[in-house]
């Protein structure tokens, strides 16, 4: 192979300008064809293969209810559950409006659907309770409906009084409400009136939403060949809700989250700062270069080459590939750091030559005699650590591993043909300065002398290491790689925290009612399980027993409500005279009531406002019957249920349950509020061992990281057995190719030992790091063994350490801009490329050195290795 590689050499300086020529025509047909070919895929639910059988599943769920896809979802939070829904629906009508920016826009916890035939979903027991609290409120309906008012409220609120005093009324079940009477009606006499719940007032809130929580959903226009197609949707979206009345004023607060906004977060994330960070690499990287090479005639054709050879890669991304993902688009970076290693080989090398050959074409045939086959090793073994994810399923890191896999050879090519054709060309000085490093000799002494109590430290810390390696965590949850301060993120966390809105649910699709009927009664059951709701959820199997209690709560409260308002208009003298007859009756009562009666407050704050002004009551008055009119409707309505059959089932809620197939939607959702591996693999443990074909959220996230795994361990036995295959068809020694491995392994405990002692964990980012610093490790080291199989006693004083350290420092210099992405997933990827790079150079600079002084050298030696 040596000398294949120094004819290619010979023949490439001969032929130096055609050669040149070549690749910058090469260079640029691939940007041309990257221009019109490489696009980026923004969906990460194509990082993993479609033959899996959870994306099969996925992919089927998909196109049954294809109006979960790429959803803009608005969370809506009010201080009360009327200000949520009154500002979720002027939200939803702004946003239907604008058909620029959205497709369509529901809301599904306000269907009609739930007004007439809400109480039907209540279980026996809720509907009850809730049936018996609005009949104990039956004094306080009749004054209401008559007069709509503060007027009519505070009429009932002395009825509430004389039952106290006449029948010793207990009013501790309404303490909450009356409570919250009282505030709005200390709030209106401080002179910032707010609106009274009658939803919480009455206990009438039939739709059961979770701290005043509503929805709107909304399918964006998306923006193509864009980054972040949704971006423009979600600032009309911001646009809209700055401007409605309640946001304004505090009352409501409005967030967004989705599938739709958190891919663009994420995608965002990767470009900010890109311009800057690349620029400090490049000039860093540029450094590095001058430190080792002192002679801008080498470094130059280094950059001319690393340059080249990264624009035939990305032609060979955009030919083969077409399109990158949020794992892959690191092939930019993992190249500059990695294929610039080669170039830095070869100009050490070559300059080494240089001192000892006048001529500089025979120093270049001599530079590619000494290391060509050493570049040659570290490139196919690096190469190794990338290709072999290219056969796993983890198809984002595959595509990555492919592309780099590919790009190591393009690197290896071009330095072994184009870097000596640039040298050839711009004739670098010869130099005779000393190329050591400044402390490789005591470092040598140091580790000749002591090398038994230095490989006593390593076994120590590659025991650590093994422990920490046993013990690393994995954080299967693909959103802990996003930005948490993000909008889109902390109202998902938000979410969370409530098991109704917990989105890391399971979805499991069935053939009928009857099934999903039977089917959710066993998963309702688990521990794990905190609802499940389905079709048959809206089609109540016990609805005669419901309605029976409905029927009878209507004859005994309709006549109540069904009146026509017919009080006298509200003016100051009426709201006065009101606030005096409460007071009065209060008063009358006051025996009768305990020490922590409600109506006690109540009092207190009438008296207060018995005394402000005209303008403040007439205030406090629109507070407390702004919502009223609604709910007494809304009360009517609910009341007045006819029964529900999967055939009256409205289309709105029937899409959402059953798909046009006729497949039954069940949902299922999760106890745990925390997203934790373990608790996620509990519940999703718990549902399939009764429906094994479930999916949804939370089978993907613990799918996804099963897959990891698999593929990471998978990718590192397949890199071992071809790092392995390679040095032993190049060195052809078993002893060697065992030191060799030996250091990976020693290279492989150490990363984990470190990363342990930061506090990182394995994620669907990182995980890439791990085999390949096999191929980083085998790059450096390779140097090292090969050279003292050559007759090398001094590792920390050659040329090729000088070299391995300004490579390391470049790669470092590529690792650290993915460290500093925005993008949490690429920076935990760029901090554990940076760790194993760190554990690498302990190994390769220590402990590989002193290894080799504990091993007799090999008999015979060939070459010359300095």
């Amino acid at each position: 192979m040596t000398e294949l590689i120094v004819r290619l050499v010979q023949f490439c300086r001969r032929f130096a300008v055609y050669v040149v020529l070549f690749y910058v025509l090469a260079a640029t047909a691939s940007i041309w064809l990257a221009a019109h070919r490489l696009s980026v895929d923004t969906n990460t639910d194509n990082l993993f293969a479609k033959t899996l059988p959870w994306r099969q599943h996925a992919m089927a769920f998909d196109r049954e209810f294809p109006q979960f896809n790429n959803l803009l979802v608005a969370v809506v939070r009010g201080a009360t559950p009327e200000e949520s829904d009154e500002t979720a629906a002027a939200l939803a009508k702004a946003m239907a409006a604008d058909k620029k920016h959205f497709i369509d826009v529901s809301r599904p916890d306000a269907d009609p659907f739930f007004r007439t035939e809400g109480l039907l979903l209540l279980g026996s027991d809720d509907l009850t309770k809730l049936l018996n609290s609005l009949m104990n409120a039956q004094p306080l309906l009749g004054p209401l409906a008559t007069d709509p008012s503060a007027r009519g409220l505070l009429n009932g609120v002395s009825l509430m009084a004389a039952g106290v005093r006449i029948q010793h009324a207990d009013l501790s079940p309404y303490k909450p409400a009356l409570d919250q009477l009282r505030k709005v009606l200390d709030d209106a006499a401080d002179g910032h009136p707010t609106p009274l719940s009658w939803q919480g007032l009455l206990g009438s809130d039939v739709t059961q939403q979770p701290d005043n929580v509503r929805m709107v959903l909304t399918h964006p226009v998306l923006e193509e060949n864009s980054l972040e197609p949704g971006r423009a949707a979600t600032k009309a979206m911001e646009a809209i809700r700055d401007n409605l009345p309640d946001v304004k004023a505090g009352r409501v607060r409005i967030d967004y989250t989705g599938p739709v906004p958190l891919a663009d977060v994420q995608f965002g994330a990767l470009t900010k700062g890109i311009v800057w960070s690349t620029v400090g690499s490049l000039l860093l990287l540029a450094l590095w270069l001058y430190l080792a090479m002192h002679s801008f005639r080498r470094i130059i054709p280094i950059l001319i080459t690393l340059l080249i050879g990264f624009a035939l890669t990305i032609g060979f991304a955009a030919a083969a590939i077409g399109t990158l993902n949020v794992i892959s688009v690191a092939f930019a970076v993992l190249f500059v750091g990695l294929a610039v290693d080669f170039g830095i080989q070869f100009a050490v090398r070559m300059r080494e030559m240089r001192m000892l050959h006048a001529d500089i074409n025979t120093a270049i045939a001599e530079c590619a005699r000494v290391s060509g086959s050493q570049i040659a090793v570290a490139a196919a073994a690096t190469a190794c650590g990338f290709l072999a994810f290219s056969p796993t399923s983890f198809v984002g890191v595959a595509e990555l591993g492919t592309i780099a896999g590919v790009g190591m050879g393009i690197a290896l090519v071009c330095t072994l043909s184009l870097l000596p054709a640039l040298f050839s060309l711009f004739k670098p000085q010869r130099q005779t300065k000393e190329l050591s490093l400044p402390f490789g000799p005591k470092m040598d002494g140091f580790l000749h002398h002591r090398y038994k109590r230095v490989l006593i430290v390593f076994l120590v810390l590659g025991l650590v290491g093994l422990y920490a390696a046993i013990r690393m965590p994995f954080d299967a949850n693909p959103l802990n790689t996003q930005d948490q301060t993000s909008e889109p993120m902390r109202t998902l966390r938000s979410l969370a925290d409530n098991p109704i809105t917990n989105p890391f649910n399971i979805n499991i699709m069935v053939p009928d009612l009857q099934t999903a009927r039977t089917l959710s009664d066993k998963l309702s059951k688990l521990p794990e399980v905190s609802s499940v709701i389905s079709a048959a959820t809206f089609v109540p199997p016990d609805q005669d027993a419901s309605l029976e209690q409905l029927n009878q709560a209507q004859v005994l409260m309709l006549p109540s409500l069904d009146v026509e308002p017919s009080a006298p208009p509200i003016t100051p003298a009426a709201l006065r005279s009101a606030i005096e007859d409460a007071h009065e009756a209060i008063v009358d009562a006051n025996a009768e009531m305990p020490a922590d009666s409600p109506l006690r407050g109540i009092d207190a704050a009438l008296q207060k406002l018995a005394k402000v002004p005209d303008d403040r009551l007439m205030g406090m008055n629109d507070a407390v019957s702004r919502f009223l009119p609604a709910q007494l409707q809304s009360l009517r309505d609910a009341l007045d249920a006819k029964g529900v059959t999967l055939a009256t089932l409205p289309e709105s809620i029937k899409r959402d349950w059953v798909s046009s197939s006729g497949q039954v939607r069940i949902q299922v959702s999760p106890t745990v509020n925390d997203q934790d591996t373990k608790g996620l693999h509990r519940f999703v443990d718990a549902v399939q061992r009764i429906a094994p074909d479930a999916g949804g959220p939370a089978v993907t996230t613990v799918a996804s990281a099963d897959t990891m795994m698999h593929a990471f361990e998978q990718a590192a036995v397949l890199a071992i057995i071809a790092i392995a295959i390679v040095l032993l068809l190049v060195i052809r020694r078993l002893k060697d190719t065992g030191i060799v491995l030996l250091t990976l392994g020693m290279s492989a405990l150490l990363t984990a030992l470190l990363a342990r002692m930061l506090g990182m964990a394995v994620n669907y980012a990182n995980i890439i790091s791990l085999p390949l610093l096999l191929g980083v490790g085998v790059s450096f080291n390779v140097y090292f063994v090969m050279n003292w199989r050559a007759g090398m006693r001094r590792f920390i004083s050659s040329a090729s350490a000088r070299a391995v350290l300004f490579s390391a420092l470049t790669t470092g210099t590529a690792f650290g801009s993915l460290a500093l992405s925005h993008d949490l997933g690429m920076a935990s990827m760029g901090r554990m490329l940076l760790v194993s790079l760190v554990a690498v150079l302990l190994a390769t600079f220590v402990f590989l050195p002193a290894l080799l002084y504990a091993i007799k050298p090999p008999a015979q030696v060939s070459g010359t290795g300095h």
